[in-house]
């Protein structure tokens, strides 16, 4: 028996299922003073988000003729820099753009080739490990591997929305996981039941008291914070919500993932949704955690894989290899597209199909955490990201 055991059965008396860790998005986890002030955010955009069709090489000629259904947006994309363009659904982040606060590494995988899983891709991206070692021999992931180098983490309470795994935090460092609509209905004859049956046991015992303490909690922000009339709030400003709050607060780490991203067809309105809703969330989170925090925040993305460099017979795009990371926060030196650009010529693409990978989307985590949190790079390469060699240092934050 374990806690996704105890979960499932408390489930009949009452407990949602969106309790159960493994069914969440996000989470936060609290540091003590070893984490400083810097605040660390890690969205995983699951499905494969199509880099090409987010920053957009339009000085290439080459990428209308790949995409000749594709590359006309309707919209005038947002000038950015070396011959790229923002696409219009993130118009809305130029500002930050303009202010330095965002940034893009272009042509970056995982090293996972030729396979294209989502599946094995996800895995491989938060286990944190390359291709020598295998996913399943891993008990964790490399955010909670990270944490686990740092002494005195306490947990922090934290909301989850959705319902996919997490693994990228999972292990033996303390963090704890919620959704947002999570309701825990039992009468107090059923409490009393709990404790009495599970008193004994630890591991069941604080599984049921956390529960019941986060929909507690849950509760009584809903009334603090909810006035009469007000809009619904769509998932995206519910996460972006909490997480600053908690940002605010002891909190210093954040991940959670968002889906949307596998635009097979149709992809001109596809990615523009999923575009859309991250840029929500990217900007409601920057107005919650205020202008100073931001400015002690790196938020960076991460998805399994890019997409095809030529688009299908359904306007849309397959998997692919090279892809896109978005950096965002008032810590990085942003402004810039980073990573070596491989170009759209035939010849340069991998496999002859995919935009080629010319970075490891590792390396930017790691030099990321190496700048905030000042970890050793020997620790960086063989722990937190076993077979890792991070390269020259890109010099991301301020």
């Amino acid at each position: 028996m374990n806690r996704r055991f105890f979960l499932r059965g408390a489930a009949v008396l009452g407990c949602s299922v969106a309790a159960h860790p493994m069914l969440t998005t996000l989470t936060l986890a609290a540091g003590e003073k070893t984490l400083g002030e810097n605040r660390l955010v890690v969205i995983i955009l699951r499905g494969a988000m199509d880099g090409l069709g987010t920053v957009i090489p339009v000085d290439d000629p080459l990428y209308a003729q790949y995409r000749p259904g594709l590359s006309d947006l309707g919209e005038a994309p947002g000038a950015l820099t070396g011959g790229f363009a923002l696409n219009p659904a993130l118009s809305g982040l130029m500002p930050l753009w303009q202010a330095g606060q965002l940034g893009f590494v272009h042509a970056t995988s995982t090293p996972y080739r030729d396979k294209r899983s989502h599946f094995d891709g996800q895995d491989i991206l938060e286990a944190g490990t390359g291709t020598d070692v295998a996913v399943s021999a891993v008990r964790d992931g490399w955010l909670n591997r990270m944490l686990q180098a740092v002494p005195g983490l306490s947990a922090e309470t934290a909301y989850a929305v959705g319902r996919d795994a997490l693994p990228l935090l999972e292990g033996p460092a303390p963090a704890r996981n919620w959704a947002p609509d999570l309701r825990l209905r039992i009468t107090p004859a059923t409490e009393r039941l709990l404790e009495v049956v599970y008193h004994d046991d630890p591991l069941f015992r604080d599984a049921s008291e956390e529960a019941m303490t986060l929909s507690d909690e849950l509760d009584d922000d809903l009334m603090a914070a909810a006035p009469l009339g007000a809009k619904r709030l769509s998932n995206n400003e519910k996460l972006a919500d909490f997480a600053a709050e908690r940002l605010r607060g002891e909190s210093r780490i954040a991940a959670f993932s968002q889906t949307g991203w596998d635009t097979h067809a149709n992809q001109a309105v596809g990615l523009a949704g999923a575009l859309k809703g991250l840029q929500q969330t990217i900007l409601r989170l920057r107005e919650g955690l205020g202008e100073e925090i931001w400015g002690k925040t790196t938020l960076i993305t991460m998805t399994e894989f890019g997409r095809t460099v030529r688009e299908n017979g359904t306007k849309g795009t397959d998997h692919g290899t090279g892809g896109l990371s978005i950096l965002a926060g008032g810590a990085i030196r942003g402004g810039q597209i980073y990573g070596p650009w491989p170009g759209l010529n035939e010849s340069a693409l991998y496999a002859g199909r995919d935009l080629m990978p010319t970075t490891d989307i590792r390396s930017w985590a790691a030099w990321a955490m190496a700048g905030m949190y000042g970890f050793d790079r020997t620790l960086l390469e063989t722990s937190i990201f076993p077979g890792l060699d991070m390269g020259s240092d890109p010099r991301l934050l301020l």
